[in-house]
């Protein structure tokens, strides 16, 4: 298996451009609204999205996707709306480099409820690990 068919590939680009979103939206927001600048990255994301479905033909017949795929979509959109809204907000008032590990005690969270919703099983070193990004969060953002 290539190195760009692994989740551990993907994962850490994601984690490249989530470092460079703050950063951009840092700089971005300065002259301008949290909720407004949250509104242009949307639809930039958009405009990206469908060119990007257009030009590989990915495009699917939206009455063929289960309700049950509709509805979870549908709640992690908001969620993720939810999510932007606060994101922008906060680095409207703090620091890029406080901001943005407090939000990552979204992994925290995904791990909590990972076990609690999904039945995922962590190993305890899986929780150390899940311990310390807590711990360093916390560190990072209030002192």
């Amino acid at each position: 298996m290539s190195l760009s068919a692994s989740w551990q590939f993907w994962a850490l680009l994601a984690a490249v451009f989530a470092a460079l979103t703050a950063i951009f939206a840092k700089i971005g927001i300065s002259d301008i609204d949290s909720d407004l600048a949250t509104f242009i990255r949307t639809c930039v994301i958009m405009l990206v999205l469908g060119a990007m479905l257009t030009a590989m033909g990915k495009w699917r017949n939206p009455q063929t996707i289960p309700v049950k795929t509709w509805l979870f979509l549908g709640l992690s959109g908001l969620a993720t709306g939810a999510s932007w809204l606060a994101y922008f907000r906060a680095l409207k008032l703090g620091d890029a480099a406080r901001v943005a590990p407090l939000d990552k005690l979204s992994i925290v969270l995904v791990a909590i409820f990972g076990v609690l919703f999904l039945g995922e099983h962590l190993s305890s070193m899986n929780w150390l690990g899940v311990a310390l990004i807590a711990s360093g969060a916390i560190l990072l953002a209030i002192f």
